[in-house]
């Protein structure tokens, strides 16, 4: 449901593109930007890992400096089918983490100095099976995809607002769609993000065999991010377990601008996973 849910998105944030350039500027409008937009997020796609640990001041360790986290990592990796990632360790007291890579073979994770004192080795392992169901999703293609059209759809809307595309492109309605239209669009994105979140939830207790881990450890996630908020890069925020900078906090009118589902709904979920759902 979760990936029918991204497809039908993807679709919809697609379609608002393809609508809003051949409204404002026509066919010619939509391929100039659009292509633009694709040459903007390429380059972050493929270099997203080391631009994102870079940011993070994320630090990679090697197994003798770590052996128990290594140790989880690895049983998690072997279970998602995946290569061992690279394993990186932020100094921070925020209990949170996150992973990045374009594919399972370019895979990382890092895990805050905060998570390490708070999670139990259990409630840890379902946290990394979450974060390595990311990369086996290719989450940061799809969330990478969602930007570039975003990002199209925004360029077309501040060159409508500021050029008159919002005069030639239908009077009143291309003036609507010039200031909806990237509204609308983030609003999209944000919930492909929080559906992606869903599904590395469910994957994620599938690899670990064991959703209550997971269900715990966001419980207790959930309120240490909200007592020990962090200042990161809005644009890598969505990357982390829980909101780095707010919790999982995020309902009404708020929530549609929210990178993350509320942490209740999705507790909720994993503690409805059947058996049969999760083993084998």
């Amino acid at each position: 449901m979760n990936n029918l849910k991204t497809a039908v998105l993807l679709a919809a944030i697609s379609g608002l593109l393809i609508a809003v350039g051949g409204v404002l500027m026509g066919t010619t409008g939509v391929v100039m930007f659009a292509g633009l937009a694709v040459v903007m997020n390429v380059g972050s796609f493929w270099f997203s890992a080391d631009l994102v640990l870079k940011m993070s001041k994320a630090q990679q360790i090697e197994r003798d400096q770590d052996p128990q986290l290594f140790a989880i990592v690895e049983h998690v990796a072997r279970r998602a089918q995946m290569p061992m990632p690279r394993v990186f360790v932020i100094d921070s007291p925020q209990p949170n983490a996150f992973a990045t890579g374009r594919s399972p073979k370019h895979a990382a994770v890092a895990v805050t100095s905060g998570i390490r004192t708070l999670l139990s080795e259990r409630e840890l392992r379902g946290v990394l099976g979450h974060e390595l169901a990311h990369v086996a999703n290719r989450d940061i293609l799809t969330s990478s995809i969602a930007a570039t059209i975003a990002s199209a759809i925004s360029m077309i809307g501040w060159f409508g607002l500021f050029f008159g595309g919002g005069r030639r492109g239908g009077g009143m309605f291309g003036l609507l769609a010039v200031i909806v239209a990237p509204i609308a669009a983030a609003v999209i994105q944000m919930a492909i993000s929080r559906a992606r979140e869903y599904q590395a939830d469910r994957d994620g207790a599938r690899y670990v065999q064991d959703p209550e881990g997971l269900a715990s450890a966001l419980a207790k996630l959930e309120m240490g991010a909200q007592r020990t908020p962090v200042e990161v890069a809005q644009s890598t925020a969505h990357l982390y377990i829980v909101n780095p900078l707010r919790g999982g906090l995020g309902g009404g009118m708020a929530g549609l601008f929210s990178t993350h589902p509320p942490i209740e709904e999705r507790v909720r979920r994993l503690r409805e996973m059947r058996p049969d759902q999760f083993l084998g």
